[in-house]
């Protein structure tokens, strides 16, 4: 099978086929180059046939990103576990608890993500697809209970988007109550990771105005691929936490639990 490719213009015609025609080939190379496609094409051409943490590792090697990881040591070595962590970046992020995490459990991961992303094929396997814009299917749904209550790692970003500029501070929105749910449902200590790292400037502007604009689809997603692509060379840096036992959280107040998971979370860089 030839490795997965990028083409928007491809994309543009199956999305809308009645409308794409009349969108200038001028306007196409635009979203092509700030998309950065073909560096990224460069990546999955490298990825080639290679699946999950395989592929996370490739991927992070093509851009010369390294993890430098504090607190590995907390990282328990036996048991089930849900790895809970911000979610500054909207990509690199992603791939680096994919191999970090992947790597220290043999593979035996498995990553709640948002339905969309399952159009990334290499890393398909280890993902499990939620619905964010609809009601979640039967099958999704049983999916995901059968993992949580199997024996793989379950990581996720409990914020579901990428962290925002508030006020003077960037950090992520309200993290969602069903991570507290999936905790105490499927008896998994919670293992935070607080991940220091941000997006360029320009994206939470864009971000901003498109929130004064009134506008709801969430556009500043368009950056994310050329934030990935720019912070080529360098390195993230994340903290790993005590695990939180599944039996300190108060399933009857989980809006509540959520948010002192976040503030754990948060609280792991002054450490």
């Amino acid at each position: 099978m030839p490795p997965m490719h990028i083409d928007i213009q491809a994309t543009l015609r199956e999305r809308l086929p009645d409308k794409s025609r009349y969108i200038p080939r001028f306007a196409v190379r635009w979203l092509e180059r700030y998309v950065c496609q073909d560096r990224l094409n460069d990546i999955l051409d490298a990825i080639g046939d290679n699946e999950g943490v395989e592929a996370a590792a490739i991927s992070l090697r093509e851009l010369g990103i390294t993890v430098a990881a504090r607190g590995l040591e907390r990282l328990p070595a036996t048991g089930r576990y849900i790895f809970a962590s911000n979610h500054p970046l909207g990509g690199l992020d992603g791939l680096a608890l994919i191999k970090l995490l992947g790597e220290r459990y043999g593979g035996e991961i498995r990553f709640l993500v948002n339905d969309l992303l399952m159009a990334v094929k290499p890393l398909e396997p280890i993902f499990l697809p939620i619905n964010k814009y609809g009601r979640q299917s039967r099958a999704g749904a049983i999916a995901i209970e059968r993992e949580l209550r199997g024996d793989r790692q379950i990581l996720t970003f409990p914020a579901g988007l990428c962290s925002r500029k508030q006020g003077k501070t960037i950090a992520d929105l309200e993290w969602q109550k069903a991570v507290v749910a999936m905790a105490v449902r499927a008896r998994r200590d919670v293992v935070p990771i607080y991940f220091d790292e941000e997006n360029s400037r320009a994206f939470y502007r864009n971000a901003r105005w498109r929130k004064r604009l009134g506008i709801k689809f969430n556009a500043e997603m368009i950056m994310l691929p050329r934030e990935m692509i720019n912070k080529q060379g360098s390195t993230l840096h994340l903290i790993v936490g005590d695990p939180v036992p599944w039996t300190t959280l108060d399933a009857s107040r989980p809006v509540e639990e959520a948010a002192r998971l976040r503030r754990l979370v948060y609280s792991l860089k002054e450490q």
